[in-house]
């Protein structure tokens, strides 16, 4: 995070910098007071007096000016950390989404956050701050008696702003905590609303969102009961503190020890002291909330990887995996174990087994998702993490069992959101065998989708998304449950398309429960609680699976034992 505020330093220097010659500046109405009260009322001279005022709109008006400068400052400090910040943070919410059930995009609203906190009050007033023990100096400077009273009314603010902070610190944590926990209540609602349709859910998560809700708002409740108190009781100790000043003077005028324009400067000059005091403690939810979101960011930051990578070549597909295997997070036994296989480009390799035996983590840890606890992944001798991800996804073609489109054109789906000519989409659909299902849709290619790929039917989606990831012809194609979803025109043209990837040289991995695809492998994988049964040619481990006898895995090339 320090490496994207250094980026917008120059922005908060300047910030600064006006904020000094602002506060110079709001002298001027203090200043003109004294003046206008203890020289123009007693000398009665009207050149005098227009000369102070001039002087004083002159100053008023360039005070204005910088004023204006400094919130345009701040608003393009907000706006560049955003842009800096955005692309980060969706690649870390995008990481951290790939091992979560549910999609959480609370790094983004962090950032957002930030953005508003920079271009609000309570940043301005923390500029400003610093600047009040001018104002008290000046006090002093006139009259030290009265510097006293202003210099402790002003230790007295800076008391209550850390109570402020004491008080509000759990109860606002609390807040956040329940808030994102009543959060993935309505999400999970909200994805899950077919069933909670189907099976009449609706009144028990309505009840389990009631009683998060609940502990949200009490949180709320403490954290503004103790912001309020506070803040009473500070712009009660400010009005209490002027009208120390404010009688203090007036005692010193009646003793004539001091004058009236000393009085009203005074107490104008401890009003602007203390402001910027006051609204950081009103603002003070606002300050807490933008720390909480920078050390959020900051943490979420400190796992994206920016080492650069050296480019590889373009792969051939050759594909060896040693010893791999896969803990999930926070889990005590892995999802997969000891996986060794090795395959030359242009074979097929088939991964069966019955439901959570570890294929479709082994599938998104081939195609790049997922990284591996233990053991490796080699795509022509080099390791996967050896490639950056953009330079390798351009050689990964990746259906996954869930399937989701973007919202937009089927093209751009295909085209997978980035900028392709015609040919590559149309060429892509038809290596799928989905062109001709594509131009029966309403507008083509053109046709829009909404997010998920609503319109479609699951097969539909289903073709459409095997022709994303053979876009480009991509070297390693990973495919899980590609046949899930379709009916029987769809599944020989599945087996068209994976006969024309073997025949084009690309190294293949399908997970199927279903045997229709088999003949089109050559060689199988069995795995069984995360651990590989049988592994061998397709008419060897199909003998084996026949006779009933397991054997221990052994490395395969191209197919063959």
């Amino acid at each position: 995070m320090r490496t994207y505020l250094r980026q917008c330093g120059s922005y908060f220097a300047y910030a600064g910098l006006f904020s000094l010659f602002i506060n110079l500046l709001l002298l001027t109405t203090p200043l003109y007071s004294m003046q206008v009260f203890d020289r123009v009322l007693t000398s009665r001279s009207v050149e005098t007096l227009l000369v102070l005022t001039l002087l004083a709109v002159g100053a008023l008006l360039t005070q204005l000016a910088l004023e204006i400068v400094r919130g345009r400052l701040l608003l393009a400090a907000g706006a560049k950390l955003e842009r800096l910040l955005g692309p980060a943070v969706l690649e870390g919410t995008l990481r951290q989404a790939l091992h979560s059930t549910r999609t959480d995009v609370a790094g983004l609203n962090d950032v957002a956050q930030l953005r508003g906190f920079l271009s609000g009050g309570t940043l301005t007033a923390l500029f400003d701050a610093p600047w009040a023990p001018l104002y008290l100096a000046v006090i002093a400077l006139v009259n030290p008696g009265l510097g006293g009273i202003a210099f402790g009314g002003a230790l007295l603010l800076a008391l209550l702003a850390y109570l402020n902070e004491r008080l509000t610190r759990v109860p606002l944590g609390d807040l956040h905590r329940h808030a994102r926990a009543a959060g993935n209540v309505a999400d999970s609602a909200a994805q899950n609303a077919e069933v909670v349709q189907a099976l009449g859910m609706l009144p028990a998560l309505r009840r389990r969102w009631e009683r998060a809700s609940v502990e949200v708002l009490n949180a709320w409740l403490r954290a503004g009961r103790a912001s309020g108190t506070v803040s009473a009781f500070s712009r009660c100790t400010r009005m209490l503190i002027q009208i120390a000043i404010m009688g203090g003077a007036a005692l010193l005028v009646i003793e004539q020890t001091t004058t009236s324009g000393v009085m009203l400067a005074s107490t104008l000059l401890l009003a602007r002291a203390l402001a910027p005091v006051e609204t950081a403690i009103g603002g003070w939810k606002a300050l807490v909330e933008a720390r909480a979101a920078y050390r959020r960011l900051d943490a979420l930051l400190a796992t994206r990887q920016t080492t650069p990578t050296t480019a590889l070549p373009a792969p051939t597909g050759a594909l060896t995996v040693n010893k791999l295997s896969y803990f999930a997070p926070g889990a005590d036994r892995p999802l997969l174990q000891s996986v060794t296989f090795a395959l030359e480009p242009g074979k097929a390799l088939g991964v069966i087994g019955s439901s959570g035996s570890g294929k479709s983590t082994l599938a998104r840890l081939i195609a790049g998702s997922w990284r591996p606890s233990g053991g490796e992944i080699r795509l022509d001798g080099a390791e996967l993490r050896q490639w950056s991800r953009e330079r390798l996804g351009r050689h990964v073609g990746y259906l996954p069992q869930d399937v989701q489109l973007f919202a937009g054109t089927v093209a751009e789906n295909i085209a997978r959101l980035g900028e392709a000519g015609p040919e590559q989409i149309v060429a892509a659909a038809r290596w799928a065998h989905a062109h001709e299902m594509i131009l029966r849709l309403p507008q083509g290619y053109d046709t829009r989708l909404g997010p998920g790929g609503t319109g479609l039917s699951g097969g539909q989606r289903q073709r459409i998304a095997l022709a994303r990831a053979v876009y480009g012809r991509p070297r390693l194609i990973v495919l899980d449950e590609p046949d899930a979803s379709l009916d029987g025109e769809g599944e020989e043209a599945l087996r068209a398309t994976l006969r024309a990837l073997r025949t084009a040289g690309a190294t293949v991995i399908v997970v199927s429960h279903r045997t229709a695809l088999l003949p089109e492998m050559d060689a199988l994988l069995v795995l069984k609680d995360g651990q590989p049964q049988l592994f061998g040619s397709r008419e060897e481990v199909l003998k084996r699976l026949r006779g009933g006898n397991a054997v221990a895995p052994q490395v395969i090339r191209g197919g063959k034992p």
